[in-house]
Order: structure tokens, then sequence, then C-alpha cells
């Protein structure tokens, strides 16, 4: 298995979200911060997700619905909050809308990355919605930090590849969640 440095997350968490993770999910677990939490959650997920020795970066945003929002409508067509959205740098994504995507949408696999001597592969960026993730963690009367667990795994797969479009995919991609939810000490 590999080391987390061959397995980079840079984290960027939006105010006031950190202080709402520092006091609504790490309230009752001293001396752990949000970064430190959010980064187990996704080298967790790197771990399930690449399944070997690949080395890799990502990043991970946690960030309100208007920005969810504007970036599900410009790259998916989908004029709606979600919950999570995943830009894979290896995996073009799916336009949803009923018109045609935008002339200046950027698709992946058009060209390489060229990355400096050193550096690991991009792997992509994970972006959720804190407020969304508050809200379905309401509705299914589950822990918040149970449902941010969830789609920052989820958000991870997708990055690696995994969908949910068929049935067979989907319960794989579902068996990789449960598996790294449950290095987490997250029931599913």
């Amino acid at each position: 298995m590999n080391s987390q440095q061959d397995r980079q997350v840079y984290l960027s968490v939006d105010e006031p979200f950190y202080g709402s993770i520092l006091s609504d999910i790490l309230g009752d677990i001293p001396g752990t911060s949000p970064e430190d939490w959010l980064m187990g959650l996704a080298q967790a997920a790197l771990d399930v997700a690449l399944e070997g020795t690949e080395a890799a970066q990502m990043s991970l945003l946690i960030t309100n619905d208007e920005t969810i929002h504007s970036l599900n409508a410009r790259f998916r067509g989908l004029d709606e909050v979600t919950d999570v959205l995943s830009f894979s740098a290896d995996h073009p994504g799916r336009w949803e809308g009923e018109s045609e995507p935008p002339s200046d949408s950027v698709e992946a696999g058009g060209f390489e990355f060229v990355m400096p001597p050193g550096e690991h592969s991009p792997l992509g960026e994970v972006i959720v919605s804190y407020p969304q993730a508050q809200r379905q963690a309401e509705e299914r009367g589950a822990p918040l930090e149970h449902e941010l667990a969830l789609l920052v795994v989820h958000g991870v797969l997708h990055l690696a590849g995994h969908d949910h479009l068929d049935p067979g995919e989907t319960a794989l991609m579902q068996a990789k969640e449960r598996t790294a939810l449950a290095k987490l000490n997250i029931p599913s």
C-alpha cells in the first residue's frame, strides 16, 4: 500500500465551513483539526479507489451551494445545487443538460498534462457542498460526519473512473464506498 506521501491531497475549506466542521463534527474529538479529518477521508478514499501503488494528487474543496450550483450549470448543464462534483483529469464528465454544451466548455482527454519532475499525476478535484451535505444528513437522519465522508469517498471514486450508470457499476461503486467508510469506522 502507498504511503500518504505518494497520494497528495490539496485541501480548501471555504468559510464558514471550517468552523462548522470544527464545532458540528469534531467537537467531541479533541485534538483533531478539520484538515486532519478531511485529509483522512480523502486518503482512505484514494486507497480504495486506486487499489494499488499508483501515486496521485487531487484537490478537495468544501464550499457553498452557490459555487456548486454555478459549476453544475456550467460543466454539466444542470441548473441546480448538487451534493458533490468530481472533475477528473482522466475521465471526461457527462453533459446532462437539455441543450448542447457551450463551445468554451472544457473536456478532459484532448491533451496530456506535463508535470514537473517528481510530481504525481493529477487525479482531479472533488467539490462538496457543505450545506447540501447538512440537508441530506438531516433528511436521512444520519450524522453529518457520515454524510460528508460518503460524499468525499463518492467523489474520489468518480475521479478514479467509477460511475453508477448501470446496476453492475453501481454495485461495485457502492461496495467500494462501504470499504472506504469501514476504514474510517463509519457505518454505511
